[in-house]
C-alpha cells in the first residue's frame, strides 16, 4: 500500500510509471530507477563521462537467467513425471524471443516507456529485451521469492495455456532463430544452389551463422530445405559442435 504523501514526493513522470507497473504487475516498485533503466533500450543509451553506458543490457542478461530459472522450477514441479526433453521444450516455448515479444506487447509494456525511453520499434527484439530487463530489475528490487510469485501469478497463470502450449510444435527453424537471437548471432538461410530435375526445381539451402556455413540440406521447396538444414544445425548445436 502506498500513501498519497508518497506520490506527492516523486516527480510526475515517475508517478505514471509507478501506477502503470502496479496496474500491469500488481505491485509498487521500491527502487523506481531500476525499472526506468530496464526500459532504456541500447538505442537510447546514455554515455557518462567515465565511459559507462547506461542502458538495459545488463539487466536483460540478469533477467534472462532469473526468468529461465523460475520457469524451469515451475515446469519441474508442475510436470513431475515428464522427461527432461519435454521440460526443455516447454521452457523454450515460454521464454523464446518471439514469445516474450508478444507477451510484452500484450501486457502493454510500451506504456511503461512513456517516461523511460522504451522504443519497441527500434528493434525487433526490443519488447522482449525490455521484459527480460524488467524481470532483472524486479529481482534486484524485490528478491527471488517475490519475483517468482509475480512471474507465476501474473505471467504464467494468466498469459499461457499450458495444455495448448504442450501441443504446439516448435520447428527446428524456429529453434535456430530463437537461439541466434538469444546468443546475438547473425543467422542466415541461404539458397546456395538450384537444380532442375524432371521439371522440378531442387533447392540447396545452407544455414550460415556469423558468416560461417554450419549445415546444408536439399528439398523440392525452399521451406523444406530450410527446415532440413535447420534440423542438422540444431543437432550440431545440441551436441556442442557449434560455438555459441
Amino acid at each position: 500500500m502506498v500513501s498519497k504523501g508518497f506520490f506527492k514526493s516523486i516527480v510526475s513522470s515517475d508517478k505514471a510509471l509507478y501506477r502503470s507497473i502496479r496496474n500491469i504487475f500488481g505491485f509498487y516498485p521500491s527502487n523506481i530507477y531500476l525499472y526506468k533503466l530496464a526500459l532504456r533500450h541500447k538505442s537510447a543509451t546514455i554515455k557518462q563521462i567515465n565511459g559507462i553506458k547506461i542502458n538495459n543490457e545488463r539487466l536483460e542478461y540478469l533477467g534472462d537467467a532469473v526468468l529461465s530459472t523460475v520457469v524451469a522450477d515451475y515446469l519441474f514441479r508442475r510436470y513431475p513425471y515428464k522427461p527432461e526433453g519435454f521440460l526443455t521444450e516447454m521452457r523454450s516455448k515460454i521464454v523464446s524471443r518471439n514469445s516474450l515479444n508478444k507477451l510484452s506487447r500484450k501486457l502493454g509494456m510500451q506504456q511503461l516507456g512513456l517516461s523511460a525511453s522504451f522504443h519497441p520499434s527500434r528493434s525487433k527484439s526490443a519488447a522482449g529485451d525490455a521484459f527480460e530487463a524488467f524481470i532483472g530489475a524486479l529481482y534486484l528490487d524485490k528478491g527471488y521469492r517475490f519475483t517468482r510469485k509475480i512471474v507465476i501469478s501474473r505471467i504464467i497463470d494468466l498469459q499461457f495455456d499450458m495444455e495448448q502450449l504442450a501441443e504446439t510444435e516448435l520447428s527446428y527453424k524456429s529453434r535456430m532463430i530463437e537461439w541466434a537471437q538469444k546468443e546475438k548471432n547473425k543467422l542466415e538461410f541461404k539458397v546456395v544452389e538450384e537444380i532442375m530435375e524432371k521439371n522440378k526445381k531442387r533447392y540447396f539451402v545452407a544455414i550460415v551463422v556469423d558468416g560461417e556455413a554450419i549445415a546444408e540440406a536439399q528439398d523440392f521447396s525452399i521451406k523444406g530445405a530450410e527446415n532440413g538444414a535447420a534440423e542438422k544445425a540444431w543437432m550440431k548445436i545440441s551436441a556442442g559442435m557449434v560455438q555459441e
